[in-house]
């Protein structure tokens, strides 16, 4: 019993902040199809949430509608934006968005802002999606999630509620 209450404790501990969080958020400024620009200072004072993900990809596709809800439910409070990179491409994206019917925003990346915030490198070359980053108002990153079982919660149920909520002082 002692070793599964361990497990669980490291478990939840995982979740509690991922390794990519408790630093200044890089800044950013990125366009979407239709060639408006999103800077990430212009939401100063809101919880931003940044979506690294692929228009192919299966669990992106099943977090878009939570990523629909999270912006009506919070509007004014917290803004979500999404993120592609190539091979994703002004089609792909249009597509996507026509099937999903989300008004998420999908900004194109070419790379650089990707992996400011995955801290790409030689020691950590590969980008996962989804990734999903919670920035605080004052432009920290307060937690990172990327796709695993341990976080199917955040992408395909309703822990990102939860933690939206614990962010803002409400409770559950």
């Amino acid at each position: 019993m002692r070793i599964f209450l361990c497990l669980v404790a490291c478990a939840g501990s995982l979740l509690a902040a991922g390794e990519l969080s408790n630093r200044r958020a890089p800044g950013f400024s990125l366009p979407d199809s239709n060639l408006k620009y999103y800077d990430s200072q212009d939401y100063r004072g809101k919880v931003l949430l940044i979506e690294i993900m692929q228009t192919n990809c299966a669990h992106c596709a099943t977090f878009a509608p939570i990523l629909e809800e999270i912006a009506t439910k919070y509007r004014g409070r917290v803004v979500a934006l999404s993120v592609v990179n190539p091979p994703d491409n002004v089609g792909t994206v249009k597509r996507y968005l026509a099937e999903k019917k989300t008004s998420v925003p999908i900004l194109f990346d070419c790379g650089q802002m990707a992996a400011s915030y995955l801290k790409v490198g030689p020691q950590n070359p590969d980008v996962a999606v989804p990734h999903l980053f919670i920035i605080d108002g004052q432009g920290m990153i307060r937690n990172d999630y990327g796709y695993n079982p341990l976080t199917k919660g955040i992408f395909e149920g309703r822990d990102l509620f939860a933690e939206l909520d614990k962010l803002m002082g409400k409770p559950r």
